[in-house]
């Protein structure tokens, strides 16, 4: 019998084993038992090719609609073109190789599932050199697999890649199912809570999902294997919260006439009733002797870093030290200079006209090496510097702090929760410092009792006051090239009226290798545009008469700050910057009140959020804002959709659900590669959301009355292999 835990090697061999490793990253059965069919085709009803996309790998069931030979121009060998077709809609399939042979097979009537990269050639869509398997023909002896899945009412239509095509999984999980083994202790659910919540077995969800009769076994089996996902996730996340709530922490008490109160004294504006509230509610919580483990999220613009600044200072205030962690050199630089810049002299104790009564702020980068790390390093380990800000250079080992009591996480979509422990447990002795997240990515309900479980939230929603408006436009730049040429005469018009504009490419460009990882490749028709090539050709062309400067994460820190001062002191200064060509190293925390024009090309390139996060950087002062979204995607493209739907709203959390339902959840513990056990496969948290709550209170009830889990041996091992998942993928990260 096989198990789940069978080796694919052991149960297929070799050879189907290495195709499945190699496509999908599956090692067991479970692994490949996991690989769920994208959707069902139903005998007799072809597939709707009306809903295809240029660049997936699609199966359709369709008919051979015709099939012609034409020969192919200073060749002897011919191209076969067929034309199938569901019965209203056409694609194109190409042969350039055996077109005799595959024109003999598909003649005019006869019908199969068909399955390729779905690419463009003079605007029709088209698979090229599709594998493919017909349903039975005149002269031709069929597989007895072939004949099986074509007899069944719903044919399983598999997730597919180049050298796996759906048909080819299949045969692979009907074999392994027919040789199966699943015993009630596999259950992650136990039965008796089966039976309260009205699921069927994992056995029987199994079996339905790979094998179904009707539609409604493959309801009820999807139904039980998102809440599955659903539940393990919950037990990962409400584990880790009692854990860490049981942890001891130093109580920071306010302190009344200390340096938080000189520093409200010094505030040059008002704070919100939101920041003021959030502020009091911080202020309770690092006053515990259990860590706060807290999110606080806000939209753009909104004002986080003045609460968290408030909390540091507390914190400070209580005798203790705060850590500032950022993504990236360029963000970390940026929090210092608007710290000092709130603090004054607050933040130069010790220095020629520091204040006593404040501290230290200190910068602590990968960039910054000898005597002046040295330097950075002695006032953290003897508590001089009261505030430190700094990217995962403060994670490393060396950096010793002499009282660690509150940690600040900017930006956190950016960092695991291993690399907020790994900071967290750089306080002295046993105590645990109190811990903040921030995120200017707004959260859905949903999401935050998934992928933020194990922290209590709270949010920003107020803008402060004298924030100016941001209108944003869709910018065709091949359909109407007279608009891009506007919006550079615009770029020039705000600089002539004393403010500044950003431009925004997608890739560095240049010699070295690019990292594309983050950015929408939709098609490949040419390379995303570069920094490094854009902004001569601008400031050589329509923008010849302003001064432009360009910014990447490739440049050293030096030259970072030396840019970022030089935009950020205006048109007015000698040596300043009027036009800032740059990557997304200015997506989040860069604040430049002057600068209302920003201009993002290839502006499909990007998601949701980095297209909203971009934005925040303009309209941060008393004037307007005017963002140009740039894009050479065709009408109706998903990306077009993507851009219109940002340009109609300027509100984050409407924009971070739709950002979710086009991004789905696949990785909400850290993990990128498919086929791991945090990814989620089936479950979506903004379409499950009655399904999430049911795991979430199911699991509360559990963990209540087993935390150990002892009682769900299944369950158990999944939580451990997720945790030891995500400390491995840390371990590499660093």
């Amino acid at each position: 019998m096989v198990h789940l835990n069978s080796s694919l090697i052991d149960v297929l061999g070799g050879r189907s084993a290495k195709l499945l490793s190699t496509a999908f990253g599956y090692e067991t059965v479970e692994d490949l038992l996991r690989h769920y069919p994208r959707r069902y085709a139903k005998r007799g009803e072809l597939t709707d090719l009306k809903s295809l996309r240029i660049g997936e790998h699609a199966t359709v069931l369709a008919e051979v609609a015709s099939a012609k030979e034409a020969p192919m121009k200073g060749r002897r060998t011919s191209r076969l073109e067929v034309v199938v077709t569901d019965g209203k809609k056409t694609i194109d399939l190409a042969f350039f190789a055996m077109s005799s042979m595959h024109k003999k097979r598909l003649i005019p009537g006869v019908q199969g599932l068909f399955a390729g990269k779905v690419q463009e050639y003079r605007g029709r869509k088209q698979l090229i050199h599709p594998e493919y398997i017909l349903t039975a023909q005149q002269g031709e002896e069929t597989d007895p697999d072939v004949i099986e899945m074509f007899a069944k009412a719903l044919i399983p239509v598999y997730p597919a890649t180049s050298t796996v095509p759906s048909w080819r999984t299949a045969k692979a999980i009907k074999f392994v199912m027919s040789q199966l083994e699943i015993k009630s202790e596999d259950d992650v659910v136990p039965e008796s809570m089966q039976k309260d919540l009205d699921l069927i077995s994992f056995k029987q969800a199994i079996t339905w999902i790979h094998e179904p009769e009707t539609f409604e076994q493959a309801g009820l089996a999807m139904n039980r294997l998102k809440f599955d996902e659903a539940f393990i996730l919950q037990t990962v996340l409400l584990q880790r919260r009692a854990k860490e709530s049981q942890l001891p922490a130093t109580a920071r008490k306010k302190v009344t006439d200390g340096l938080l109160t000189s520093f409200d004294k010094n505030l040059p504006f008002e704070l919100t009733d939101g920041q003021k509230q959030i502020g009091e509610d911080l202020f309770k919580e690092i006053a515990q002797t259990n860590p706060m483990h807290r999110l606080l999220q806000g939209d753009v613009g909104s004002g986080k870093t003045i609460v968290a600044l408030r909390a540091m200072l507390a914190a400070v205030d209580a005798g203790g030290q705060a850590a500032l962690l950022a993504p990236t050199e360029v963000l970390a630089g940026q929090h210092l200079r608007t710290i000092k810049k709130l603090m004054g002299d607050l933040s130069t104790k010790g220095e020629l006209g520091g204040n006593e009564i404040g501290t230290r702020v200190e910068l602590l980068t990968g960039s910054i090496t000898g005597a002046a790390r040295s330097n950075v390093l002695a006032n953290i380990t003897n508590g001089e510097a009261g505030i430190v800000v700094g990217t995962h250079a403060i994670i490393q080992e060396g950096v010793k702090f002499k009282d660690l009591a509150l940690v600040v996480v900017d930006e956190q979509h950016r960092f695991g929760v291993e690399q907020r422990a790994a900071l967290a447990a750089k306080s002295p002795g046993d105590k645990r410092p109190h811990v903040l997240v921030m995120t200017a990515t707004p959260i859905p309900r949903t999401v935050a009792m998934t992928v933020f479980g194990d922290l209590d939230i709270c949010s920003l929603k107020e803008l402060p006051k004298g924030r100016s408006p941001i209108t944003t436009h869709v910018v065709l730049s091949i359909e109407k090239p007279g608009h891009l040429e506007r919006g550079w005469q615009r770029a020039v018009e705000e600089v002539k009226n004393g403010h500044q504009v950003y431009i925004v490419a997608p890739r560095i460009g240049g010699e070295a290798a690019e990292d594309d990882a983050d950015l929408e490749l939709e098609d490949e028709k040419r390379p995303p545009l570069a920094v490094l090539e854009v902004a001569p050709m601008l400031s050589g062309g329509p923008l010849k008469d302003v001064r432009v400067g360009v910014l990447h994460g490739r440049m050293s820190s030096e030259e970072k700050d030396d840019i970022m001062r030089r935009f950020n002191a205006g048109p007015s200064a000698k040596d300043g910057i009027d036009v800032l060509v740059s990557t997304t190293v200015i997506e989040v925390g860069v604040d430049v009140p002057n600068a209302t024009m920003m201009i993002i090309l290839d502006a499909d390139r990007f998601g949701v959020s980095q297209l909203h996060q971009l934005r925040g950087r303009i309209g941060r002062g008393s004037e307007p804002g005017i963002c140009l979204f740039v894009t050479e995607a065709l009408e109706d493209s998903p990306a077009r959709e993507r851009l219109a739907a940002v340009a109609a709203t300027t509100d984050g959390f409407e924009l971070a659900q739709l950002d979710l339902e086009i991004r789905r959840e696949g990785n909400v513990l850290g993990s990128r590669q498919s086929g791991k056990k945090s990814s989620l496969k089936l479950l979506q948290v903004v379409k499950d959301v009655e399904l999430v709550e049911l795991a979430r209170d199911a699991c509360k009830k559990l963990i209540e009355e087993d935390f150990t889990l002892s009682q769900v041996p299944a369950l158990q091992k999944a939580v451990l292999e997720i945790e030891q998942e995500a400390q491995t993928e840390f371990l590499e990260k660093n």
